[in-house]
């Protein structure tokens, strides 16, 4: 015969306290007004006889669920576990839990999904899908539910946002290949309607003007996408169009390794012929051959960031809309764990890369 659960009014029963107490304690926000001795007798029990509380029943009772809806672009891009994990980490030590779903790039798909999460009581939303212009955004603020949007943002600025310090990562990323004396530098354009390949395009173009190249002799390339094959494409077109480049600044990691499979297929060495560098840091590419150079954005801090903008909102009727950006760095072969210092020489009119320990 099938035990029947156990109720917060049956829990009180057995303890001889009042279903209040029992409810204060099992609710992490509420627990420090009851005295700890009480505390512990209840979670005791509560743990004896499994009890947990109803979520359907507390998010009636209170309209809230303590569920934040997290939507992703692409579930499968490195870049975004990490992300979730902070947004997970920081929520978990406010008594919320984050439901992670896959949306998409596409607004319909997106915006079905953010219909969904809301039909299921989510308290806001964090949106890793924002495009420049995001008619997804415009859905949920119509529909009154706190938003942050996180790695990327919106032109309008309209909800908050943690975003990378894209310029200072572009301006970064020139100034070490003019350091390493590359001057034919082609940059592998992300997606423009996406603020990441719109302002690292962007910081390119400053980063070069910096350096005293002017805007109509820069060498850029669009990607359709942010993924291999389109990094591979891309770079197969900058190589016939530019055939003097000698380094290659991609819009992200993934567009990265692309380059690496069109140098292959193309029998050119990285770097010895072509130098790359990427854009995100993301898990491994320091395990690729040669280990890439890349701009590194702390993507756990923030995932910590959103969660925090989110929970400031949901704990304040309404308050100012912020934008965070994050502040990235340069790693790479120089930068390596074991201090290997590349050395980048001049010989007989070739460039000839060797390495070194520190």
């Amino acid at each position: 015969m099938e035990q029947k659960k156990m109720t917060l009014k049956g829990l009180a029963q057995i303890l001889g306290v009042h279903p209040s107490t029992v409810g204060r304690v099992m609710d992490p926000d509420t627990r420090h007004m009851v005295g700890e001795a009480v505390a512990q007798r209840v979670l005791k029990e509560a743990a004896k006889h499994g009890y947990r509380p109803n979520k359907i029943a507390a998010a009636l009772r209170t309209r809230r669920s303590n569920v934040v809806g997290v939507i992703l672009p692409d579930i499968t891009n490195p870049v975004f576990p990490p992300i979730v994990l902070g947004i997970e980490d920081e929520l978990r030590k406010h008594g919320y839990v984050a439901l992670v779903t896959n949306a998409g790039e596409d607004p319909a798909q997106q915006r079905f999904v953010v219909d969904q999460l809301l039909a299921r009581q989510c308290d806001a939303l964090i949106l890793a899908t924002a495009t420049r212009d995001d008619p997804v955004v415009s859905h949920c603020l119509e529909a009154g539910i706190s938003v942050v949007t996180v790695n990327r943002g919106e032109d309008a600025g309209r909800v908050s946002s943690v975003v990378n310090d894209e310029m200072a990562g572009m301006r970064m990323a020139v100034d070490y290949l003019f350091n390493l004396g590359h001057r034919r530098i082609v940059h592998l354009v992300g997606p423009q309607n996406l603020s990441t390949g719109h302002l690292r395009r962007e910081g390119y173009v400053r980063a070069m003007e910096a350096q005293g190249v002017k805007r109509e002799d820069l060498w850029m390339v669009d990607c359709s996408a942010y993924s291999r094959d389109a990094g591979k494409a891309a770079c197969d077109e900058a190589l016939a169009r530019y055939p003097k480049a000698t380094a290659i600044l991609a819009g992200n990691d993934l567009l990265a390794l692309g380059c690496y499979d069109s140098l292959r297929a193309a029998g050119k060495r990285c770097p010895e012929d072509v130098s790359v560098i990427g854009h995100n840091d993301m898990p491994f590419v320091d395990m690729v051959n040669p280990p890439l150079t890349t701009i590194r954005i702390s993507h756990h801090a923030m995932g910590v960031q959103a969660a925090q903008l989110i929970l400031q909102r949901l704990n304040q009727s309404a308050g100012t809309d912020m934008e965070i950006r994050m502040k990235p760095e340069l790693v790479g072969p120089r930068l390596h764990r074991r201090r290997n210092c590349l050395i980048r020489v001049v010989l007989r009119g070739k460039i000839r890369y060797f390495f070194c320990k520190l």
